[in-house]
């Protein structure tokens, strides 16, 4: 049965509390391949300032650094977040930040938005936050890359309702620029027009 509410902070810190990397985002092929693709479809040009939302331990953080001046890495768990600094270490232009997104939300304009495997976990009235979110702080041309699994789950959305409500929020600010169905996840990339 699938859950109704937004997944809240006590549900992944214990996931974080439980194994050191929940998800396999640092060992398994299948991370691997998909952060690489992740990497391979926004990185034709470098980012001002980068926003990722759900940063887990960094695994991914630390792909997308390389290609931002300034980068946001926000997680719900102070558990990853503490893994993630440590992971990571002091960095220029990296920042780490605990909050639950979109409840709580970073102030200021972005050219990128990772949302890689996050937006499932939200019901509908938090994907509808996001979405305006996204159309208030996203600068004109910013991307958003959105990467999630499209396996059955019990979470309050499957990947494509949660892309479809973040696409009926942002009211057609955002142009797809790539579309792609793999065979456990898709892959979405929408600019900002």
């Amino acid at each position: 049965m699938r859950r109704t509410s937004s997944l809240g902070q006590d549900y992944f810190e214990g996931i974080f509390a439980r194994d050191d990397d929940p998800w396999e985002l640092a060992s398994s092929n299948y991370e691997r391949a998909k952060f690489e693709r992740s990497i391979a479809a926004i990185n034709d040009c470098r980012y001002a300032a980068g926003l990722e939302v759900g940063c887990a331990q960094g695994v991914l953080t630390q792909k997308l650094l390389p290609l931002c001046d300034r980068l946001l890495a926000i997680d719900i768990s102070a558990i990853a977040l503490k893994r993630a600094r440590l992971a990571l270490g002091p960095q220029p232009g990296l920042m780490f930040a605990q909050m639950a997104f979109p409840r709580q939300s970073p102030d200021g304009r972005f050219d990128l938005c990772v949302l890689s495997e996050v937006a499932y976990y939200w019901e509908r009235a938090d994907l509808m936050a996001a979405g305006r979110w996204l159309c208030e702080h996203m600068e004109e041309g910013a991307r958003v890359l959105l990467v999630h699994y499209t396996g059955d789950t019990d979470y309050p959305a499957t990947a494509d309702e949660a892309l479809g409500t973040l696409e009926h929020a942002t009211h057609e600010l955002f142009a797809s620029r790539l579309a792609e169905r793999h065979q456990q996840y898709r892959l979405d990339l929408w600019e900002r027009t």
